[in-house]
C-alpha cells in the first residue's frame, strides 16, 4: 500500500514540475498569436508593395524620362497670346 501511496504521489507531482519547465520551451515550438501572423502578413505585403514600386520606377525611367511633359490642354492655349479657342 505504502509502495502505491509512493507511486501515486510521483505521478501526480510529476506534471507540476514540469509545467514550468514546458513554459519555458523555445519558440520552435509555440504556435504564432494571430496578432503576430497579422504583422507578418503587414511586412510581407509592404516588401511586395515596395518591389512592385521599384519595378514601375525602374521601368518608367528606362522608357525615356528625359522626354517632354504632355499638355493635355495645349490645344486649349493660344500660343500667340490672343483669345483662347473654344
Amino acid at each position: 500500500m505504502k509502495k502505491l501511496f509512493a507511486v501515486m504521489l510521483a505521478l501526480s507531482t510529476l506534471p507540476v514540475l514540469a509545467g514550468p519547465a514546458a513554459a519555458q520551451l523555445t519558440g520552435q515550438h509555440r504556435q504564432k498569436t494571430m496578432l503576430q501572423v497579422e504583422e507578418e502578413q503587414k511586412k510581407k505585403d509592404a516588401e511586395k508593395a515596395q518591389k512592385e514600386y521599384e519595378a514601375t520606377m525602374r521601368k518608367n525611367q528606362g522608357e525615356g524620362g528625359d522626354q517632354a511633359a504632355v499638355d493635355p490642354w495645349a490645344n486649349m492655349r493660344s500660343v500667340d497670346g490672343s483669345q483662347p479657342k473654344r
